[in-house]
Formats: C-alpha cells, sequence, structure tokens
C-alpha cells in the first residue's frame, strides 16, 4: 500500500511534466535552425567556436519561442477550447495551470536572455530582446490586423537568422535579409491560405484575422512574396558564387530546388495542406526531397571555399 501512494504523486509529477514540455511545443524548435543559416552561408559553422556560440543561441531561441507559446496559450485558453484540434493543448484541457504556464514562460524568457549573455555576447541578448518584444505586441494586438500580423511572423523568423549572423559575428547582405524576409512571409501565408480553406467561416473566431482575409487577396500575397523572395535568392546565389573560387557553380544550381520548393509550398498551401508548415515540409515528400538537394548544394558550396 505505501508504495503505491508514493507512486501516484510520482505519475502525476510526470504527468505535468510532460503536459509542460508539450506547452513548450518542442517540435516548433525546428524553426529556430534559422540561427545557423548566417553563419552556415558565410563558411564558419564548423569552427568550433562559432558552432558553440551558435548552439547556446539555438537554444536560446527556443526558450524564447517556448515563453511566447506559453503566454499565448493563456491568453488564448477559451478560443483554444472552442477549435477542433487546439483544445487538446495542455492549458486549454486543464492539464496545466494558467498560472504554472506563466510562471514557466517567465523562466523561459529570462533564461533565453541570461544564456547568450552569459556564454556568447550581449547583442544576442538583445536580438532575442526584441524578438520578445514584437511577439508580446502580436499577442497583444497585432495578430488581429491582416498583413501586419504575417509580417509579424517573417519578422520573427528574420531576427532568428539575425541573431545567428550577430553570434558568429559574421555581416549579413541585403539579398540574405531579403530571401529570409520575403521567404518566411511566403511560408505565413501559406500558412493563412491553408486555415482559411479548411476552417469554416462560422468558426474564424478561434483566429479572428481570419475573417478579414478572402482566398483571392491570400494568393496575391502569394505571388508577390514567392517572387520577391526568389529574386532575392538568385541574387544572394550569385552573390556567394561569385565570392567563392569554385569550378563547379553549387550556389547557381541551388536556385533549381529553391524554385521549385516555392512552387510546390504553393502547390500544398492550395490544397489546404500548409496550415502547419513544419508538419507539410516532412508530409510531403517531394517538398523534403527538394529541401533536401538545395541543402547539399548549398552545403557543397561552402565546403569548397
Amino acid at each position: 500500500m505505501d508504495s503505491s501512494v508514493e507512486s501516484s504523486p510520482s505519475k502525476r509529477e510526470r504527468s505535468v511534466m510532460l503536459s509542460l514540455l508539450a506547452l513548450a511545443r518542442p517540435k516548433q524548435w525546428i524553426k529556430n535552425a534559422l540561427v545557423f543559416a548566417a553563419p552556415l552561408s558565410a563558411g564558419v559553422i564548423l569552427q568550433p567556436t562559432v558552432l558553440v556560440w551558435t548552439l547556446i543561441t539555438f537554444a536560446s531561441f527556443c526558450l524564447a519561442a517556448s515563453a511566447v507559446y506559453m503566454t499565448n496559450d493563456v491568453l488564448d485558453v477559451e478560443k483554444d477550447r472552442n477549435h477542433p484540434k487546439k483544445r487538446y493543448r495542455p492549458v486549454a484541457s486543464g492539464k496545466v495551470k494558467a498560472k504554472s504556464a506563466i510562471v514557466s514562460a517567465a523562466f523561459c524568457a529570462i533564461l533565453s536572455l541570461i544564456l547568450p549573455t552569459l556564454f556568447v555576447r550581449v547583442e544576442v541578448s538583445l536580438v532575442i530582446l526584441a524578438y520578445l518584444c514584437l511577439q508580446a505586441a502580436y499577442v497583444w494586438k497585432l495578430k488581429e490586423e491582416p498583413v501586419i500580423d504575417v509580417a509579424v511572423i517573417a519578422g520573427g523568423f528574420l531576427l532568428r537568422a539575425v541573431a545567428g549572423g550577430v553570434a558568429a559575428n559574421v555581416e549579413i547582405s541585403n539579398a540574405f535579409f531579403v530571401v529570409i524576409g520575403f521567404g518566411t512571409f511566403f511560408m505565413a501565408v501559406g500558412k493563412r491560405y491553408s486555415e482559411i480553406m479548411t476552417i469554416d467561416q462560422d468558426s474564424t473566431a478561434t483566429r479572428a484575422t481570419l475573417n478579414k482575409y478572402t482566398p483571392g487577396y491570400l494568393r496575391i500575397l502569394l505571388a508577390i512574396s514567392a517572387t520577391v523572395s526568389l529574386v532575392g535568392y538568385i541574387l544572394w546565389a550569385f552573390e556567394i558564387q561569385a565570392a567563392s573560387d569554385t569550378y563547379v557553380p553549387f550556389a547557381t544550381l541551388s536556385i533549381i530546388p529553391v524554385t521549385l520548393v516555392l512552387m510546390r509550398y504553393a502547390k500544398d498551401a492550395e490544397s489546404a495542406d500548409a496550415e502547419a508548415p513544419e508538419d507539410a515540409i516532412f508530409a510531403d515528400r517531394w517538398l523534403f526531397a527538394l529541401g533536401l538537394a538545395w541543402l547539399a548544394l548549398f552545403a557543397a558550396q561552402v565546403l569548397q571555399r
């Protein structure tokens, strides 16, 4: 009897810990891999010090992003309870109390600022602080404003890439900003397009801004952002190619899979399969294969330096 009594609290503690981990959304941490983009393109990612700094920056952004997710789940708890999928989230389902979620969010946010200050450089912490402020504005008001909501999402990704450049102390080109900024804007618009195609108009209260979009307008945004991001990537690839003495133009060749990735993702958005971009990448085997092809070509370019 004693052992069963002792095991009961232990099971509850494990359940709470698992719920808190789910609240942090570790599946979304893959987005923070953008911190590796700048040091990778600069060819310094394999330098031991740079690699350690970038990994710490990656971990810090994971903490910061989790803090935002936790806070958002507390603020949107009533809306989430009316959503067919989001109602199973830890706070909406009652597995995690709102107070515990807020305390966890504060802990993650503070730790995300302390780690880079102690082990990388304070400028990285300033970038993460800017990210947290931007996300706070998004959660508070900006997520209800059409176009602005998508721009803020893209801005969050851009700050991830900037943090990687700051951590590695490498210069970031203008073309890099265009590619990351409009590329992530394109993905965010694709997410909105899939959402508006899959959620009934009577249910759009779960994300109020969807009422302010139309499929036709989102298609226009998809076309604009895809075009700008592709042109930016072409300029970036030519810039990288011109700065190297390689015989095989891997950077230039990488334009092909990037173009096909944009086309394929637009197709997934049109089919309402891009509501969760991180899932769409793995669910669409051709999109995933094209991404690997791009990574292989880009890595080959970098390694030839």
